[in-house]
């Protein structure tokens, strides 16, 4: 039986990195995701003066409460969505002029109802070029805190950003949220602060965070959830296989662990215990239809075993799904239909017929490491399976094709 062990969470190292930068003292992240995303948020602290020291197995940060270090920095957040979101939020709360930039595919994506958010607060943010859009700059003069309206119905860390900035500002905010998505993430943020001594709570669609700041602390980092999908879905997928991923089990944080509960209807034996979880191929993958609005993110892992399926599999409410790396919607359609497979989309939608692929093709990735990992699935059982950009896994798992050939040949 293939005890799997799966990189720290990208989700968490992120919001932990924040919490370490923000809080007094020094805090230790034990085992926090080394990748692509990750190095670039901390590599971002170091431009705006935090010490962050990385070993192997655990990074340190000297907490800065009153802000950056450096009256002024230029910081690039490469491709990685939280960076590019959290750090210009933590250096509105410093004192200094903070310019911040990202890849042509960050650059795409969204930033506008944070934005918003932050100028109601009296944060003055200026994008360059198009509106709502990286590069920008923050003239940060501290927080006083407030009372904020915010959209978070395509991003979910819209209001992360917020309530992380909340316990920074002077008197503490009130966060009144008109729509949210992925809302497992936002109860991730909200535990992680509480173990960094900040409380938030919840009034209907108000989220309340009081001022006082953070505390360091040592923090060990879960394993990756939505990581875990692709192996998990691996033994679905594969008669009397079965896989165990520890480190994720009933006290995990991570929303993106209901991904098994979808494998378990469509007929694969699922077990979770406090400290694992085991997924075992019973040989049956029945159809469904899902609503995966809390667990977008492995979206494009149940699309690529959904031909493997004995009826239709539909997805709904994953509108957010098109604003990530890319749109991961229509990715998910054009490489199925590549493969032969009959799909349909709408809006917030995909629906896959039945009917497994024979022959293999190459896998347009769009530089979105999900859509790799998700078709490297769909290649356990089809063979001729390639890829366009292989390498983009680095984003969140650098070694995923050793370790996933390494599970297919015990598989």
């Amino acid at each position: 039986m293939p005890v799997v062990e799966i990189p720290g969470s990208k989700s968490i190292t992120a919001r932990a990195l924040f919490l370490a930068a923000a809080a007094d003292g020094v805090t230790t992240l034990v085992r926090p995701l080394r990748s692509d995303d990750t190095e670039g948020f901390a590599e971002g602290l170091v431009r705006l003066g935090y010490r962050v020291g990385r070993a192997r197995d655990a990074w340190q940060v000297d907490g800065r409460p009153q802000g950056p270090a450096v009256p002024e920095a230029d910081v690039y957040c490469r491709d990685g969505a939280t960076t590019a979101r959290f750090l210009p939020t933590l250096a509105a709360a410093g004192h200094g002029t903070y310019r911040f930039d990202a890849s042509p595919q960050m650059r795409r994506r969204p930033l506008g109802p944070l934005s918003r958010a932050l100028r109601d607060l009296g944060v003055d943010l200026r994008h360059e070029e198009a509106e709502g859009h990286h590069p920008l700059t923050v003239t940060a003069a501290g927080v006083e805190g407030g009372e904020v309206t915010l959209d978070a119905g395509q991003s979910s860390q819209y209001l992360t950003a917020l309530l992380l900035l909340g316990p920074l500002t002077r008197t503490g905010l009130r966060i009144r949220v008109t729509d949210l998505v992925s809302v497992p993430y936002v109860e991730i943020t909200i535990a992680m602060m509480r173990a960094f001594g900040a409380e938030v709570t919840r009034d209907g669609e108000v989220f309340v965070v009081p001022p006082g700041g953070y505390r360091a602390t040592t923090y060990a980092i879960e394993p990756d959830a939505s990581t875990a999908s692709y192996l998990f879905a691996a033994a679905a997928v594969t008669p009397g296989a079965e896989v165990t991923v520890p480190g994720l089990g009933t006290g995990a944080l991570q929303g993106d662990l209901g991904f098994v509960d979808v494998l378990r209807r469509m007929g694969a034996e699922v077990s979770v215990r406090e400290d694992r979880t085991t997924v075992r191929g019973t040989g049956e993958l029945r159809g469904l239809t899902v609503t995966m609005r809390d667990i977008s993110d492995t979206m494009p892992t149940l699309a690529a075993i959904a031909p493997f399926a004995s009826g239709p599999v539909r997805i709904e409410d994953v509108a957010n799904t098109r604003v990530k790396e890319c749109d991961r919607l229509e990715a998910c359609a054009e490489n199925l239909r590549r493969l032969g497979v009959e799909v349909a989309t709408g809006p917030d939608w995909i629906e896959i017929r039945p009917g497994a692929p024979v022959t293999g093709a190459e896998i347009a990735s769009y530089g979105d490491h999900r859509i790799v990992m998700s078709f490297a699935v769909t290649g356990l059982r089809v063979p001729g399976i390639s890829f366009d950009d292989p390498g983009c896994v680095r984003k969140t798992f650098p070694g995923f094709h050793e370790e996933f050939g390494a599970l297919s040949a015990r598989l």
